[in-house]
């Protein structure tokens, strides 16, 4: 059975979360806020999902999220009132993974879950089918697709499942330059609106901090203009 917890600190919202989701046969843990959050993501690494509300006391969800991707990869959703850009660059940025505006519907909130851990529970602990060998090496950085990790001179860069998802998505296609539409449908299987280049945007930034020496000047997910992002071939 599917964990997933729920992190709200309305006592309301959580219980009709448990209530929807336990009817269509997840498990449900709850926690109040983001200090709760973390803790019970560092008693259980067995958690397949979390909802995160953004505003709460103590900790919030940003920066609970900050502290979960130091032990977690499995997908973050987050939950908010704040519908402009920047507020889900912002919560992509620090490891969400997806967003939803409150108010929202059932079948929103049910089609986003089945995506997110559709997808962490396909390639979680698993190589991708695309790939030749369990280790790849893009320059000077090693991917180790068995267990999803990837490192530079032996030190392990921490990515989300999401950004985890984009690169191998690349690779999958190196040589080939793929745009937002591309990437959005190809990782997230969803349909993609224009809105949804920002998404992408954000995604490859975050990679390009972590992967490339210099991300102002990347040379291994390049930016190929009026076509999109590649990674070259070797």
């Amino acid at each position: 059975m599917q964990q997933i917890l729920v992190v709200d600190d309305d006592t309301d919202i959580r219980e009709v979360l448990r209530i929807q989701l336990e009817n269509k046969g997840y498990f449900v843990s709850e926690a109040v806020n983001g200090k709760e959050a973390v803790e019970a993501v560092s008693l259980n690494p067995d958690i397949d999902l979390i909802i995160l509300d953004v505003m709460m006391p103590e900790l919030s969800g940003i920066d609970a999220c900050e502290e979960i991707r130091k032990l977690s990869s499995a997908p973050v959703l987050f939950l908010t009132a704040k519908s402009k850009e920047s507020d889900k660059a912002i919560a992509y940025e620090n490891g969400g993974d997806d967003y939803l505006v409150k108010p929202f519907s059932q079948a929103e909130l049910l089609m986003k879950i089945q995506s997110l851990l559709r997808r962490y529970m396909v390639y979680k602990g698993k190589a991708e089918s695309g790939s030749n060998s369990s280790q790849i090496h893009l320059q000077d950085i090693l991917i180790d697709t068995p267990n999803r990790t990837v490192y530079r001179e032996n030190q392990k860069i921490d990515l989300t499942d999401t950004e985890f998802q984009v690169l191998m998505y690349l690779e999958r296609n190196k040589g080939k330059a793929k745009d937002a539409q591309a990437i959005y449908e190809g990782v997230w299987n969803e349909k993609f609106f224009p809105a949804s280049t920002n998404t992408i945007m954000v995604h490859i930034l975050n990679l390009r901090k972590k992967l490339e020496l210099d991300f102002n000047n990347p040379s291994i997910i390049r930016t190929i203009w009026g076509k999109g992002y590649q990674i070259d071939e070797a």
